[in-house]
C-alpha cells in the first residue's frame, strides 16, 4: 500500500516530511518531475499535461491517492483533472483545502454561507502562476467575507532552492516581502503557497515581523490526509514506497539530502 505525492521538484518534500511523521506506517511514493522545474512559470496548458504525466506515472507504481504538493499545479490543473481526467476509482488531492479550512475554521464540506472570519488581510506569497490562476481567492471567497487578499509573485525563489542557493532564496525572499508589503503595508497573515517555501519559513517571518501570523501547508496537508484515509482506508493503494524523478537522480538525490538532512536516494521515473 501506498500513497503518491507528487511535486515539480523538491518542494513536496516538506509535506512528504509531515505526512511520515503523521502517519509513519502509510508507504509514500515520491515523483519529483525535476526536468520540467520550475512549474510556476509555465501556461495552463502545459502545467496540466505535465501533471497528468507525472500522476498517471503514480498510478501505475499502484497509488490508487495521489496529493499534489504543489501548489501550481493545485492551482493551475487540479480542477480541470478532477473533472476530465481523474478516472472513477483514483483521487487526486490538492494542498489549498487544508489551509483555507485552516484559515476560515470550518470544514470543507461545510457549505453555508460565507461569513466574516478571523483574519482581515492577507499576504499571498506564491508562484507567478498561482498568483495569476487567482484560485486561492476564488476558493477563499466560496467561505469568507471581509478577507483582502495581496497576491505576490515570487520569482526565482524555487529556481534558486532548487540550486541549493539559500542566501540568493533569503535575498529574493526580503526583496518580495518588501514589495507586497509596499501594497499592504500591515497584513494579519501570511500564506506561504508553494510547498518549497516552508524552507525559507523562517526568512518569511523575520521580514514580515512577529505579528504576523505565518501559514505554512505541509502540516496541515498531513493532518488532512489522516483524516481523509480514515474515511477512505481503501485508498491506500498498492504501490512500494520509494523516490522517483524525472531529473538526474544522483543530482536530486544530493539537493533532497540536503533539503531534508537525511540520505535520500531518488531513481528515475
Amino acid at each position: 500500500m501506498a500513497v503518491g505525492i507528487f511535486d515539480s521538484g523538491l518542494g513536496g518534500l516538506t509535506v512528504l516530511e509531515a505526512v511520515q511523521k503523521r502517519l509513519p506506517d502509510v508507504p509514500i511514493v515520491y515523483l519529483a518531475d525535476s526536468a520540467h522545474a520550475p512549474y510556476g512559470v509555465r501556461t495552463s496548458d502545459d502545467i496540466f499535461e505535465l501533471t497528468c504525466a507525472s500522476v498517471q506515472r503514480l498510478f501505475d507504481a499502484g497509488c490508487d491517492l495521489v496529493i499534489l504538493a504543489c501548489n501550481t499545479a493545485s492551482a493551475a490543473a487540479l480542477r480541470r483533472m478532477q473533472e476530465s481526467w481523474v478516472p472513477p476509482d483514483k483521487r487526486v488531492l490538492g494542498v489549498f483545502v487544508p489551509l483555507i479550512e485552516a484559515m476560515t475554521e470550518r470544514q470543507w464540506g461545510d457549505n453555508s454561507p460565507p461569513r466574516e472570519v478571523g483574519v482581515k488581510h492577507v499576504a499571498l506569497f506564491a508562484t507567478p502562476a498561482t498568483v495569476a490562476s487567482r484560485a486561492f481567492q476564488r476558493e477563499l471567497a466560496f467561505r469568507a467575507i471581509g478577507v483582502d487578499v495581496e497576491a505576490q509573485a515570487c520569482g526565482g525563489v524555487v529556481d534558486a532552492i532548487e540550486e541549493g542557493d539559500m542566501i540568493l532564496a533569503e535575498a529574493l525572499v526580503r526583496s518580495h516581502v518588501d514589495a507586497l508589503k509596499r501594497k499592504m503595508p500591515d497584513p494579519d497573515a501570511a500564506i506561504l503557497g508553494c510547498t518549497h517555501y516552508p524552507l525559507m519559513e523562517d526568512s518569511f517571518q523575520a521580514s514580515l515581523g512577529p505579528d504576523v501570523q505565518v501559514f505554512s501547508q505541509a502540516d496541515l496537508v498531513a493532518e488532512s490526509l489522516a483524516d481523509y484515509l480514515d474515511r477512505h482506508p481503501h485508498m491506500l493503494g498498492q504501490g512500494a514506497a520509494g523516490f522517483l524523478t524525472t531529473g538526474t537522480p544522483a543530482r536530486v538525490s544530493d539537493r533532497a539530502t540536503q533539503f531534508l538532512r537525511r540520505r535520500i536516494e531518488f531513481t528515475a521515473a
